[in-house]
């Protein structure tokens, strides 16, 4: 099924990524690896939420942060490779928590982000994953995720136009060559 359409069956509408707020890009790709720099929660002209889970934040406050950061990092991924159904593989995630000192449940937390890769690309979005606590995080937010994805080249179809260009080129050097002989 097309990533796409798999999207819109969720009801999901991707905004426009956001941009970076210090001196990094959104994205970095070599080879078929494409690394995504850490986002947080935030929607389109709502505050940004600031605090701690365990304190300002439930654990299920913090899995909808986790959710709102992973629909941030499909957007960039849909910036960078213009095409959802080119992600091979989620390889990676690293979820970090603004908790307080004994908030234990980061995992719970960063399974927002990870239930909706698995929601959205099936198979392909289950990954490693690290979900660990943070003394604080920038701007206070409760929830910053990175991601490691895999890319899919863009289809062959290029590559077989040479291919019967050549064929074509081979079939008028052999005309040519029986028209020279007669």
């Amino acid at each position: 099924m097309k990533t796409e359409q798999r999207l819109k069956e969720l009801g999901i509408e991707l905004t426009k990524p956001t941009s970076p707020i210090a001196n990094y890009v959104n994205a970095v790709r070599t080879g078929n690896l494409l690394y995504l720099a850490g986002k947080g929660p935030g929607l389109p002209g709502h505050p940004l939420p600031v605090g701690k889970v365990g304190r300002e934040f439930t654990k299920e406050q913090g899995y909808e942060y986790a959710r709102q950061t992973g629909l941030s990092l499909i957007a960039v991924m849909k910036a960078e490779l213009g095409d959802l159904d080119r992600v091979k593989r989620i390889v990676k995630i690293l979820g970090m928590v603004n908790g307080t000192l004994d908030f234990g449940e980061q995992p719970e937390v960063i399974n927002g982000c990870s239930d909706l890769f698995v929601s959205v690309f099936g198979d392909r979005g289950r990954h490693a994953r690290s979900a660990v606590g943070m003394g604080s995080l920038p701007r206070g937010i409760p929830v910053e995720i990175e991601v490691i994805v895999e890319v899919e080249d863009r289809p062959a179809r290029a590559a077989a136009k040479p291919a019967a260009r050549r064929k074509s080129a081979a079939k008028a050097k052999k005309k040519s060559a029986r028209g020279k002989r007669r």
